[in-house]
């Protein structure tokens, strides 16, 4: 989004809300949240599906939007922004509250990074909404927001995700990887989430094995055991860290085998990569898996084990494959970033109004 914004000659400047937090409800979210998915995915689950079905916000969530927005005010006062976006919940939440504390009429717009959309992102005093459905603006609007203020604009990523490559046999060789054959890429989030030892072994053992790329992001731990392994297992899997230019793996890749989060797999519709799903961690990632198999734009993995089989389907040249292709081209907004940056900047006020 910054990048988008800059060529419309509007700075844009990232802060973490979380910092301006209370420090304990702080770490509890963000420490709490990594500890849950990792050893108890199931409570998770609970908790966002009841707050999912409350209809009024809890007295806890307003004090800790409230408290946050209070130790925002003097940065915002000092900073003087012509309009504020959201790319999560809680900070939507508190912007909501700064409004109301304040009396401030500065504009604010949130973008849903999911394809479904959770309560705790629907504030009446929000000033515009870009989602990534149609889906979730009927739900909104359903919950009283003003349908002039939600665009179905998508969800936005990197515009390079949708520029595909004049040679792809060229960008594969670049990256080091054979020009001819399938090549699976598996990428389990910036924190290296989900299984993805067993999705190696699993693509491993398939009866035609494509070349393997494993991206774990900034988890090193993870990094280091499943090179260990692949040097071990003599797969030839290739096993990388974070790494800044995903769109040209993604370019480069036959089928992704990813976890269901909004972001990736909306790059991954940019990119026209067939998608084929990781068990999906309760809260919105299942709703994520639900909604593009359901739309039949990627195969879900229930098990590591189904994995060689959907990979082959995906990679295939049947009709399967062609309706997968089809139904994520029909989902995909690879323009979404641009589209968002012009309705920033239409609801952006000058600094000296």
């Amino acid at each position: 989004m910054r990048e988008r914004l800059a060529v419309r000659g509007i700075r844009g400047d990232v802060h973490d809300s979380y910092r301006y937090a209370a420090s304990l409800f702080s770490k509890v979210v963000s420490d709490g949240y990594i500890g849950m998915v990792r050893t108890i995915p199931q409570l998770y689950g609970v908790i966002y599906d009841r707050a999912e079905r409350a209809s009024v916000a809890g007295g806890f969530r307003r004090w800790a939007a409230e408290f946050t927005a209070r130790n925002l005010r003097p940065l915002i006062e000092q900073m003087q922004p012509s309009a504020v976006v959201c790319t999560h919940a809680f900070p939507c939440g508190v912007m909501s509250a700064y409004k109301r504390l304040f009396d401030a009429p500065l504009p604010v717009l949130g973008i849903v990074t999911d394809f479904v959309v959770h309560p705790f992102w629907i504030y009446r005093n929000i000033d515009a909404y870009a989602v990534a459905t149609p889906e979730i603006r009927a739900a909104m609007i359903a919950r009283g927001i003003d349908d002039a203020r939600i665009g179905v604009d998508g969800i936005p990523v990197d515009t390079r995700f949708g520029l595909l490559p004049d040679d792809r046999g060229a960008l594969r060789a670049e990256l080091g990887i054979p020009r001819e054959g399938a090549m699976a890429l598996v990428m389990g989030g910036g924190l290296g989430l989900g299984p993805l030892g067993k999705t190696m072994r699993a693509l491993a053992r398939a009866e035609s094995a494509p070349t393997q790329v494993v991206i774990v992001g900034r988890n090193r731990r993870l990094e280091a055991r499943l090179q260990e392994e692949a040097q071990r297992e003599g797969g030839g899997a290739r096993v990388l860290g974070f790494v800044r230019n995903v769109f040209d793996w993604m370019h480069a890749a036959d089928v992704l085998v990813t976890k269901p989060g909004g972001l990736s797999t909306s790059e991954a519709l940019a990119a026209r990569v067939p998608l084929v799903l990781l068990p999906p961690l309760p809260g919105q990632e299942q709703r994520n898996a639900r909604y593009l198999t359901a739309r039949g734009a990627a195969l879900l993995a229930r098990v590591p084990g189904d994995l060689p089989e959907l990979v082959e389907t995906a990679i295939g040249a049947g009709p399967r494959a062609q309706r997968l292709r089809t139904a994520a081209a029909t989902l995909a907004h690879p323009d979404a970033a641009e589209r968002i940056a012009a309705r920033v900047a239409r609801l952006a006020v000058p600094v000296s109004a």
